[in-house]
């Protein structure tokens, strides 16, 4: 994917680019974005439009598999001093600046690179978040997160369970429902 900029560099005018969006050899799939494929996921537009962001929430959840759930809208975490983001498709979680980086993993998406937090750090998420998520919603995930926590690194879950906020509501439902 490329930006209107990078495309303006390469191709010389916005002439150009749309002389290339017309003969099919370049694809305009976002707002000042571009591609020279044709299908590109929604996901993958949002992850370059906001390179800085990282998926969080319910759309983590149903990209580590642990619900089949599809989300209505794509839930992006930024640093708690970053601008809103203005876009109807997102739904933004601000996150305390020295929490905001850990758990962050680089993960293919259909062929396109997405910042996305390790099923670890989503663990601790869906404890911090329980009580905005529905009941059965909920269950569902953590049955799922029971299923696999032998392949998890019980380690990390415990040191991002130290560094959330309110980490002793945290680790004390941790104790409590899953470990």
């Amino acid at each position: 994917m490329k930006s209107r900029a990078e495309c303006l560099t390469e191709y010389g005018s916005d002439y150009m680019i749309q002389q290339k969006v017309n003969a099919g050899e370049l694809f305009k799939v976002g707002k000042a974005v571009y591609s020279e494929e044709k299908d590109v996921p929604e996901l993958a537009v949002l992850a370059f439009q906001y390179p800085n962001a990282v998926v969080t929430m319910n759309s983590a959840f149903y990209m580590h598999g642990l619900t089949d759930v599809i989300p209505d809208e794509y839930d992006l975490a930024t640093d708690r001093n970053a601008a809103k983001i203005r876009d109807k498709r997102v739904k933004q979680y601000f996150s305390p600046s020295g929490f905001f980086e850990q758990g962050v993993e680089t993960t293919d998406y259909r062929g396109f690179p997405i910042r996305v937090y390790g099923k670890e750090r989503m663990l601790i998420e869906l404890l911090r978040y329980k009580s905005k998520l529905p009941f059965d919603y909920y269950k569902e995930i953590l049955l799922n997160y029971r299923k696999i926590l032998p392949h998890l690194d019980m380690q990390a879950i415990q040191d991002y369970a130290y560094e959330a906020p309110k980490s002793g509501k945290v680790m004390e439902t941790l104790q409590m429902e899953v470990l």
